[in-house]
């Protein structure tokens, strides 16, 4: 099974889902987006494949989101997607997808719902806590 996560180094939630999908036995492919940036059909399909709308993929901590007025509810996607490409910290991480769906990885053990069920029994994030598979 493909994982592609779009990750950001410098987050600890970003670094503890790239932990936990190569744990599970995973090479994942995995693009700094800050680096490579956004498409706004990437964004769009990301989302879409997500069920999320741009306002719940809207980072905020660590961003001027805020002081922009992007965080105003009647802003409108394709404002905030335009603003998602101009400044690709907007966009809230990790994204990962894999053939089990997309998701928007927060906290990184929504990661466990995209690999198949029993490939990680324990595992320990980079602050200590641990985290343990749901069953079924």
């Amino acid at each position: 099974m493909q994982v592609v996560i779009y990750h950001n180094a410098a987050c600890g939630t970003s670094r503890n889902v790239v932990a936990m999908v190569q744990e599970a036995g995973f090479d994942p492919i995995v693009i700094n987006y800050l680096e490579t940036g956004w498409t706004k059909p990437q964004l769009q399909g990301l989302f879409a494949a997500a069920g999320l709308r741009p306002h719940e993929a809207l980072r905020v901590k660590g961003t001027n989101a805020e002081a922009r007025g992007l965080t105003e509810e009647t802003v409108g996607d394709d404002t905030l997607l335009d603003a998602m490409v101009d400044d690709p910290i907007l966009v809230n991480r990790p994204i990962v997808c894999s053939s089990r769906g997309v998701r928007l990885c927060r906290p990184s053990e929504m990661v466990l719902d995209l690999l198949p069920p029993g490939v990680i029994d324990h595992f320990v994030k980079e602050d200590g806590e641990e985290v343990q598979p749901r069953e079924g």
